[in-house]
């Protein structure tokens, strides 16, 4: 698995980004090169690197993850990851895709939304039938996390406080 600290650190002993150390390091040969002949593309996209490489080496990580996964065999529905990203086979009571729990994914959904998800946005995301995302959703409003709205489309949404935004309420009926 790829380390944060160590492309950090390549970045930095590679002339900041400019030799493109970084890159190779996260399997990226062909900008990798042209960083080395271009001199971190006039040092913008050096600048462009050190803003984004967390999610350039968590990218790194989970398309390493799906390759192993592709060559084990593993189904997504089934594929876990333990501490060292090795993968084992969950059973089928674990409720959990990719490593994330069913509610991270719902989470996530409701965040890129604006604080609303639907049903079918989380059994997409998550790779789950409409059912078990729509077992879930309720879980939530039962415990106080999310509300049942309309929105004025018709559709029934969940309402995600924490993540909505002015927009949100632009988007569902008034009670």
């Amino acid at each position: 698995m790829y380390s944060t600290f160590l492309a950090y650190l390549l970045w930095f002993v590679g002339g900041f980004g400019t030799l493109g150390f970084h890159r190779f390091y996260l399997g990226k040969f062909g900008t990798g090169i042209l960083y080395f002949l271009t001199g971190g593309l006039a040092f913008i996209g050096s600048i462009y690197d050190f803003l984004t490489l967390p999610m350039q080496v968590r990218d790194a990580n989970l398309e390493t993850r799906y390759r192993r996964a592709l060559e084990y065999g593993v189904s997504r529905d089934t594929m876990v990851t333990d501490t060292r990203g090795d993968f084992r086979r969950a059973s089928r009571n674990v409720r959990e895709i990719g490593g994330d729990s069913i509610e991270r994914v719902i989470l996530r959904t409701a965040k890129k939304n604006n604080g609303l998800a639907t049903p079918a946005e989380v059994a997409l995301e998550g790779d789950i039938s409409l059912d078990e995302a729509k077992k879930h959703l309720e879980q939530l409003v039962s415990k106080g996390f999310a509300e049942v709205r309309v929105s004025k489309s018709g559709n029934l949404v969940y309402m995600f406080a924490d993540f909505s935004t002015d927009e949100t309420e632009n988007k569902l009926e008034d009670f």
